[in-house]
């Protein structure tokens, strides 16, 4: 049975960091893993993985040493049991709005006595070898991380109650849709309701993530993480925008 990492360096109040990835690529896992990051987000929200190909991205970061979380795509107990049953760690749940809704997917995520996940016997188990049921259902109700997205201004809303909800360990903070949801707000707006709502958030005993398509706004991250994010995530094609535009630039102020 694996060990959590990236959810034991948020227990130690540290800075975790991963990489958004939308498509099939277990060269990519593996390359975030070798670099250092914490974590990779599998997502399949907008990506259009299959089961299969998220179970062999789940190897790629075993092998090398990263936590794999999947950002799934509803709140169906179903579909969050298939991404866990594949051996994911985490869960990113988008467009949480309510107490309701973060306690439904929260108990979705995790057997019972803190939830109902469906009984199953596979990769996450271990095959059931060396290990018995109650010690599996044990060590991965307390290893897997659930992480419901405040991505609307409806969240915002119901903050306080929903800050109520326990096993929601971490609350994502999505700016591009919480920019949509206040009438496509200018991003500075977005940005000073963020800088109520991460506070906020850590204030009432939950920890807070950050991050989205924007690695350019490294400043912008670093002031999240100094107002209490300790969740970090990134896009990995905007990173590989933004190291093949310093490349270029480097290379031309070389000729220059």
């Amino acid at each position: 049975m694996r060990t959590n990492t990236t959810k034991a360096k948020l227990a130690e109040g540290k800075v975790v960091f991963g990489a958004i990835i939308g498509r099939y690529a277990p060269d990519l896992v593996e390359l975030f893993g070798a670099i250092g990051y914490d974590f990779v987000m599998i997502d399949c929200e907008h990506g259009p993985m299959d089961f299969d190909q998220v179970e062999h991205m789940v190897r790629a970061a075993e092998v090398f040493n990263i936590t794999p979380i999947a950002r799934v795509p509803d709140h169906a107990d179903a579909t969050i049991l298939r991404f866990l049953d594949r051996g994911v760690q985490g869960v990113i749940i988008p467009h949480v709005n309510t107490r309701e809704e973060a306690e439904a997917v929260t108990r979705a995520a995790r057997y019972y006595p803190e939830g109902h996940r469906g009984m199953g016997g596979g990769r996450a188990h271990d095959y059931g070898v060396g290990v018995s049921r109650d010690e599996a259902i044990r060590w991965i109700n307390a290893q897997t991380l659930v992480i419901p997205m405040v991505e609307e201004t409806e969240a915002v809303k119901n903050l306080d109650a929903i800050l109520t909800v326990p096993g929601a360990d971490v609350l994502h903070v999505a700016a591009s849709d919480l920019g949509q949801s206040m009438g496509n707000a200018r991003p500075a707006e977005v940005r000073g309701l963020m800088r109520q709502v991460v506070p906020k958030i850590r204030a009432g005993g939950k920890l807070v993530g950050v991050g989205g398509n924007a690695p350019s706004d490294a400043a912008g991250v670093a002031e999240f993480i100094k107002l209490g994010a300790t969740f970090v995530t990134i896009s990995a094609l905007g990173l590989l925008r933004l190291g093949a535009e310093d490349f270029r630039k480097r290379v031309d102020a070389a000729l220059a």
